[in-house]
Order: C-alpha cells, then structure tokens, then sequence
C-alpha cells in the first residue's frame, strides 16, 4: 500500500522555519541558511536530518542550552597555508557556517586547485551531503566530515557510547554523466539517531543489532534504544575513530562531553568540529585518458563499466535522493508524511 504524504509549498516550508529560527533569536542570513538545508534534506527523501530534526537538536543541544549562539560572527585564525583556512565558529548555527565554509573552499579551489576549511567551535550542521551535494552540482568535488552532536555510538568491543554517528559525505560531479550528482554520505554507525526518532515517530522497529538499551543489550525498540552499533563492526569503528581524529588536531575536546552542558569540565571544550574540502576536477586530471576521453567522458565510461555485465539494475549513490528530488518536482513542494506534519505542528 502507498504511503500517504502531504504536498508543502517550499515557500511556506521555509518561512515557517525561518520564523522559528528568528523567534530563537538568529539574524536573517542564519534563518534563511538553516531553513535552506532543511529544504534540501526534505526535497531529496532525507527525512532523519529535515526541519524537525534541525529544530530538535536546536533546543536540546543550540540556543537551549548554549550550545549554539544566535547572531555571532566566525573568527578566521591564522594559517600559514595559502590553500587552507581555519575558522573559530564561536558555536555559529551550524548550517550557515557550513555554507560559508563551502563558498571559501570552493573560492580556494578556484585559485589553488583544492581548497580546505577546518573549523572549531562549531554546532552541528546536520546532513552532509547536502553541501558536498550542491559542490558538486557546482562542478567541483567535494568531502567533509564532522564530530557528531553527541557521542552515541559503541566502539567496536566495548560496551559505552565514546564516538558519535560521525558521518563522513562525498559528493562527484557527475551530472553531465548520470544526470544528477553522486554522493555518498553516511553515518558510522548501523543507523543514524535521526533514523531511530523517526522510526519512533512513525511507529516502526529498528533493524536488529543497530541500538542498544540502558544495559547495553541489543534492541529493536526506538523507544528503548539509548546508543548505537558502528555498522561494519572494526570498519565502521574505524571510519568513525577518523572523525574524533581530524577535530583532535583542529581542536575537539573529548567527545564524552560534547554537548553535554553541565558535565563539561572547567577548561574542557564541548563544541563540535567539522573538516570541509573541495577541489576541482581539473586539479587531478592526469590528461592520458583512454581511446582520447576527455576527464567526463572517462567518469562516464567507468561508472557504465561498473554498471554493466548485469549489474544494470544496481543502485548509484545519490540515486534514490535524485528520484526523491525528482517527485518533489512533479508534485510542486515538498513532501511529509502525516506524523511529520503532526511532529511539525
């Protein structure tokens, strides 16, 4: 059976968000990129990462509890790297540093090939690859990753949440060849904790051995589920160790505490990090492309490789997110089910 989903201007779907965001306190340019990312979440199928999770996380763990600051201006701190920035978000609404971040680094790709942007003192900024998703409708290809608002998730072995879902997102210019953007993006862990919320809200179970309980036995419950399993066992731990690793260097605290108000330590920080990094296609072209491709002709003709000898029907990454885009099209708006309406209201 179908499901049932109600059809919201995204005009509408904005204001209501900026709104919310402007009665928190957020200066215009601040609602307006929160609202955006939101926008983008919902129009291509990611219903984990949509307004109310960005609402969610913002009382809980943003202006609620200091976690984020309406209304601040980034800091950029020195660097002695040409091609490199190093911002102090000074705990900025996480989806308008991102979108700054991404504009600097496309700007220093522009000039030197390749571009980067660390970033300290951040908050969250939700789903990942709508950034490295529209770097690479822009042309560009692009990678950042992030230390979760939380720590959530079991390190392979152990039995206490020490590393948060700590997503890793890729996005490939690959619209001249497929017609839309690749992008791989994922959480370290089995599911994200958007994924188990929503899976609450919509009275669904979760797959097994993806949470644990209070006593650190595996669950299906959402509502019982206190933290998470990395997926892939060692691999998926490892991906996620990477995260906790690059905001070390850039200036993370312990992830035990991050977001934890109260239970930071004096002198402890418990602000998020984030990594951001574009470069342009032209930087990594070789030239020696074969039977005379040129560098798209070359994408096209490996991922037609990947995709043949009967693997016709497999599915791309960034595929089911570019069918979603596609019926929010067809449908004038953007699309929710009747529990995120009711979740909305």
């Amino acid at each position: 059976m179908s499901e049932l989903l109600y059809v919201v201007f995204e005009a509408e779907h904005n204001s209501l968000v900026e709104v919310a965001y402007r009665h928190r306190g957020f200066n215009a340019d601040e609602a307006a990129a929160g609202a955006k990312l939101c926008a983008e979440a919902s129009r291509h199928g990611i219903s984990t990462h949509n307004a109310i999770k960005a609402l969610h996380l913002d009382h809980f763990f943003g202006t609620g509890s200091q976690g984020c600051v309406a209304n601040v201006e980034i800091e950029e701190k020195p660097s002695r790297f040409a091609a490199a920035k190093i911002w102090n978000a000074n705990r900025k609404l996480g989806q308008a540093t991102t979108y700054a971040a991404l504009e600097a680094a496309i700007r220093l790709a522009d000039e030197y090939g390749v571009g980067m942007v660390s970033v300290d003192n951040a908050f969250h900024y939700l789903w990942g690859g709508g950034y490295v998703m529209e770097a690479a409708r822009r042309g560009y290809v692009a990678y950042t990753n992030c230390t979760a608002a939380l720590a959530e998730v079991v390190p392979f072995g152990g039995k206490y949440p020490t590393l948060g879902t700590n997503p890793h997102s890729w996005g490939f210019p690959t619209t001249e060849a497929l017609g839309y953007p690749l992008v791989i993006d994922w959480a370290t862990s089995v599911v994200a904790m958007g994924r188990v919320q929503q899976l609450l809200r919509e009275g669904k179970q979760l797959l097994p051995h993806a949470a644990v309980d209070a006593d650190g036995n595996p669950t299906t419950d959402p509502a019982a589920a206190k933290a998470l399993i990395p997926f892939g066992a060692h691999k998926g731990y490892g991906l996620s160790l990477i995260n906790e690793l690059v905001g070390a260097f850039i200036g993370g605290s312990l992830p035990t505490i991050r977001n934890r108000g109260t239970n930071v330590s004096e002198g402890e920080k418990g602000t998020c990090c984030f990594f951001f990094q574009v470069w342009h296609p032209d930087a990594m072209a070789g030239g020696d492309f074969a039977q005379g491709r040129s560098q798209s002709e070359n994408v096209k003709a490996v991922l037609g490789d990947v995709l043949g000898h009967g693997n016709e029907k497999c599915i791309l990454p960034g595929q089911f997110e570019a069918q979603a885009a596609a019926r929010c099209a067809d449908h004038g708006g953007l699309l929710f089910s009747a529990a995120e309406v009711e979740a909305f209201n």
